[in-house]
């Protein structure tokens, strides 16, 4: 009988620790931990730098994929290429317009998952005042506990998006010196709330 009790007291316990990971989970961005790293054609090479300030909430639903979801705030001025001057320039109204156009936001509408960690994800772009749906594929890197008493969470993403179609003229090749085509990276890390 007490080893029946024992198996019993184990397994309720499994099944509380799988309940508390089942359905939907909040995750807050942690912008020290996240970055949107970008990079363009500049003359013959490239260049390439990050926002480091973005903000927002991930939900994930670890059985099915397809119910998780992004919301996501950058900061236009929390842009870095390494170079003081140029970081300046880039937020001007010839080119960002930070003054005017301080956020770029994606909010998903859709998720199609692909396996129980990699899917693409869809949802309003919005960047210079222009609305655009993208979609793009993710992958979930994975949970666990951090060394401050939390559980996170880490998504990478990959996607390209043209600066015309955001209203920007900036230069643009194959006249100007910069490339139309961004090249963006998602490294999101997210901790549960």
């Amino acid at each position: 009988m007490k080893n029946l009790l024992g198996h019993t007291s184990v397994l309720a316990t499994l099944l509380i620790a799988n309940l508390a990971f089942a359905g939907q989970e909040t995750y807050a961005i942690d912008s020290e931990h996240s970055f949107a790293n970008w990079s363009l054609r500049h003359v013959v090479a490239k260049t390439s730098g990050t926002f480091n300030e973005i903000k927002g909430n991930v939900v994930i639903d670890r059985e099915n994929l397809a119910n998780s979801s992004v919301e996501a705030r950058i900061n236009i001025l929390s842009v870095s290429s390494n170079h003081a001057k140029r970081d300046a320039h880039i937020v001007k109204e010839d080119y960002l317009n930070a003054a005017k156009f301080g956020e770029m936001t994606f909010v998903s509408t859709k998720v199609v998952a692909k396996s129980a960690t990699e899917g693409e994800i869809t949802g309003k772009f919005t960047l210079h005042g222009v609305t655009r749906e993208l979609t793009f594929p993710f992958q979930v890197l994975g949970f666990g506990s951090d060394p401050w008493g939390g559980y996170r969470v880490g998504l990478e993403a990959r996607t390209a998006i043209k600066a015309s179609d955001f209203g920007y003229k900036w230069g643009l090749k194959p006249n100007g010196p910069v490339g139309d085509d961004i090249e963006i990276t998602l490294l999101i890390e997210g901790k549960k709330i």
